[in-house]
């Protein structure tokens, strides 16, 4: 309809004085049609080709790209995270294994009849569990007053260096500042190669149980131990290895069993409360129920546990919401508060950040969680974890070096430009195992 503005086309005629497009224009025209700016993607007003247009458009248009450079990647590291960050002032450690008398299960273990009869014992007798008689003689079988003492053991673990190193040629540096470029590479080299270091850390934390047991992986003690051998038992280790045709190492490499200097075959205070339900052949994934994360946490307060978080997939974030919106129940929302060797926000400030919880223990997600399982079906595993007695031992933390061409020393790196390099130095440690939990095989 004549006299009004439907397109940007008819919005530049108007503005620059074109009624119709035959008309006259004194910003740019040829052949007497209007050539503004947007010629190169508005072919509407008959430009940029055919017998009247303009034949290359590419002289009056370039794509303009901005220096900002967008991640069209997901790099959340919320394992690494979550876990706890200590100083590492020691490669070793002694824990408690076993009572004085009663065993080293998650309870005092007594017996009616048929135990030892005196204090004392895996399994005392309910009569010889302390008392003794008036004037009791000391060291006597008699009255049943034998010295006691508990079992300790020693844990030790070495630290791990993470590292990535990548550079950037003084052509690259300099290329960058003009034309349609970044801007300064280097700065944005360091946040992208950052984020990476942070998300192959965040990695190695949830990395899958199974893949310690695949022997072609002769180098993968050299990651951080991953939650996933911390958190398992010998059980869980046996069942795998019987189920699955790709865990069975041999002898002469790392084995699957062994961790802090110790092997979950002799040592069941190394378990933690694992369940996997009946085995790990394929058909005997089972279905996730409340009864199935009551228990585990139910178990966990019973060992002397106090889970702090859960680590998830967000499919089994989802699943959890599900089955409790299913039966009218609604996931409670809890402000957590990520700490640093013992820093925390101060209350009344807006800090942290607000996440799902189940019975009061936050759920967080992790985009690497596996899912240990033959199913197709499975969702990602759920780790219960204490972090009071489960912590990132650093005894490096991340620091960021680069020499180079741009810092006056190209003989130093030996290239015309510069390199740079990623580097922590840390490894997981546990010193309480009964008090971590972990559900898989369910879907």
């Amino acid at each position: 309809m004549s006299g009004y503005i439907n397109t940007i086309a008819d919005l530049e005629a108007q503005t620059y004085g074109v009624g119709n497009f035959g008309a006259g224009n004194a910003l740019l025209k040829q052949a007497g049609t209007v050539a503004g700016i947007h010629t190169g993607h508005d072919l509407s007003i008959g430009v940029g080709g055919g017998a009247t247009g303009i034949s290359d458009t590419t002289g009056l248009y370039n794509v303009i790209y901005g220096q900002k450079v967008w991640s069209m990647l997901n790099r959340e590291c919320n394992a690494l995270s979550m876990l706890s960050k200590r100083p590492y002032t020691s490669s070793g450690w002694r824990v408690l294994k076993e009572r004085p008398a009663g065993g080293s299960g998650n309870t005092f273990s007594v017996a009616i009849t048929g135990g030892s009869g005196s204090i004392g014992g895996t399994s005392p007798q309910l009569d010889f569990i302390g008392g003794v008689p008036e004037n009791a003689g000391l060291s006597t079988a008699a009255d049943g007053l034998n010295p006691i003492a508990p079992t300790y053991a020693q844990l030790f673990m070495s630290p791990k260096i993470v590292a990535h190193q990548f550079d950037f040629s003084e052509l690259a540096m300099e290329m960058a500042m003009i034309d349609d470029g970044i801007g300064d590479i280097r700065a944005q080299m360091r946040e992208d190669m950052g984020k990476h270091h942070s998300e192959v850390q965040n990695k190695m934390l949830v990395m899958p149980l199974e893949h310690y047991g695949d022997a072609t992986l002769a180098e993968i003690e050299r990651n951080y131990t991953s939650l996933l051998k911390v958190i398992t038992s010998s059980l869980e280790l046996d069942t795998l290895r019987a189920d699955l045709a790709s865990f069975d190492r041999a002898d002469s490499a790392p084995e699957a069993y062994d961790i802090y200097g110790s092997n979950r075959d002799d040592a069941s205070f190394l378990d933690a409360e694992i369940d996997f339900g009946a085995g790990y052949a394929s058909g005997e994934v089972r279905s996730l129920t409340l009864t199935v994360l009551n228990n585990m946490i139910r178990n966990l307060r019973t060992a002397g546990g106090s889970p702090k978080v859960i680590l998830t997939g967000y499919d089994t974030i989802q699943t959890i919401s599900d089955l409790l919106q299913s039966q009218e129940r609604f996931m409670d929302r809890k402000e957590i508060v990520p700490t640093v060797n013992g820093v925390r926000g101060v209350k009344g400030q807006e800090v942290g950040f607000r996440v799902s919880t189940y019975y009061d223990i936050p759920l967080i997600p992790v985009k690497d969680m596996s899912s240990t399982t033959q199913a197709s079906t499975s969702i990602s595993d759920l780790l219960f974890l204490d972090t009071d007695h489960l912590w990132l031992s650093v005894m490096k933390p991340t620091q960021y070096f680069e020499d180079g061409i741009a810092n006056g020393n190209p003989f130093g790196v030996g290239t015309l430009g510069n390199r740079a390099l990623y580097r922590t130095i840390a490894e997981v440690g546990c010193s309480f195992f009964k008090g971590q939990g972990k559900i898989t095989n369910v879907q």
